[in-house]
Formats: structure tokens, C-alpha cells, sequence
């Protein structure tokens, strides 16, 4: 995101832990007109099938129109010409990512619990922050825990806020009203029985608040 760019606002969707390419981008494909920016994030993945995997969803997003930001590999991101990346606290410097990306990528950091923490990252060049779990997740245990304070807090940083952790429509909306710009889902939407209404469901969260 660029200064001259408006602030990002509604659904961050993270990939799924998908071994097989094909039925990736197909799950993907599904929500992707729901997304406003997807990060492409495979744990289990080798360096081989990561490349292969993101370089196929660049395609995909660039179709639609939505950013590809990738996970915790800033020199991914930079070969195959993603629109950014985001690190976690232990991935790397956000000053270097920056650095290497340049002026006009995204590049986001995690920051947990920790409005100093996301204060030090816009202050190295982050172009959001993200803050969570909100709610008990299950993508990752054991983490920190947010509050909505926390976003009350940083509405100074003048960068977009993400909320992550066990977020699903019927409680994210207070995450929106305190003041969250994104959203970011993985099993909320991917494991839905019906992943694009669910995706669609989180979005009316943005238009209810926005309604006089």
C-alpha cells in the first residue's frame, strides 16, 4: 500500500495448508471476488512447491485484480513479483523487507498484543499492522490474545489494522466497529461448508457499519 493508495478495508484472506496446487487455486478461485487481499501462507510446504504454489496464485490474483502478499518469505515475494509480504516477529527485519520490496509493496507485521511492537514496525516501514487472536483459533494455539482496546489504541499509527484469530461473521463485527480496516480469515471461510457465502458474510460486517 502507497501513501497516494486509499486504505484497504474488508476481507484478508490467508490460504489454507493445501498440498495440491490445483485444488488450492480452485478453493481460492471460489472467494477470491470477496477478497480485497489474499497472503499466501503454507507451512507444511517445501521451498519448491511454495514457489510454485505462489507464482500460480499471482497469476490468479492479478486476474481478479486482488494483491498476492506472501508469508514469511520476503525473497519469494520479491522473485516472482508478489505485491508484498508480511512477517511475523521472528521472519525477518521490516526495514530490510522494505528495503528490498520497495517503496510501493505491501509489507505487513504481525504485532500480536503489542501496540509498542506495532509502533516500532510502521516506524521501520510497515504498511499495516496486524494484532490478534481476538478469539481462540484454530490455525494456531497457544497465542496471544488481543483486545479491542488495542485497536482503540493504535488508531494513531495512520496505517491499516488487522484482526486475526477464530474471527467468524458472528463476532467479528465488533472487531469492525472497534475499528479494525481488515479482516484476516483462513478456516472461517475455507473450511465453511459453503466458503463463498461465508466470505460474503464477513463483508456485510464492513456495510453494516458504514450504514447511518
Amino acid at each position: 500500500m502507497t501513501a497516494s493508495d486509499a486504505a484497504p478495508r474488508g476481507l484478508y484472506l490467508i490460504t489454507p495448508d493445501e498440498a495440491d496446487t490445483a485444488r488450492l487455486l480452485a478453493r481460492v478461485a471460489a472467494v477470491l471476488p470477496s477478497a480485497t487481499w489474499l497472503q499466501y501462507r503454507n507451512k507444511q510446504a517445501d521451498a519448491a512447491l511454495r514457489e510454485t504454489q505462489a507464482s500460480a496464485l499471482l497469476a490468479l490474483c492479478r486476474t481478479a485484480g486482488v494483491p498476492l502478499i506472501v508469508n514469511d518469505d520476503t525473497a519469494l515475494a520479491q522473485r516472482i513479483g508478489a505485491a508484498g509480504a508480511h512477517l511475523g516477529e521472528d521472519d525477518g527485519d521490516i526495514a530490510a523487507a522494505r528495503a528490498l520490496l520497495g517503496p510501493g509493496a505491501i509489507v505487513g507485521a504481525s504485532c500480536y498484543a503489542d501496540a509498542a511492537l506495532a509502533r516500532r514496525a510502521v516506524a521501520a516501514g510497515a504498511s499495516y499492522v496486524a494484532f490478534g487472536a481476538f478469539f481462540s483459533s484454530r490455525t494456531k494455539a497457544n497465542t496471544r490474545h488481543a483486545t479491542t482496546d488495542l485497536l482503540a489504541a493504535t488508531a494513531e499509527l495512520g496505517v491499516p489494522r488487522v484482526a486475526i484469530g477464530g474471527l467468524s461473521p458472528d463476532n467479528a463485527g465488533t472487531v469492525v466497529a472497534a475499528g479494525a480496516d481488515l479482516l484476516a480469515v483462513i478456516s472461517a471461510v475455507f473450511d465453511a461448508a459453503d466458503p463463498a457465502a461465508e466470505a460474503r458474510a464477513f463483508l456485510r460486517l464492513f456495510d453494516r457499519k458504514a450504514a447511518p
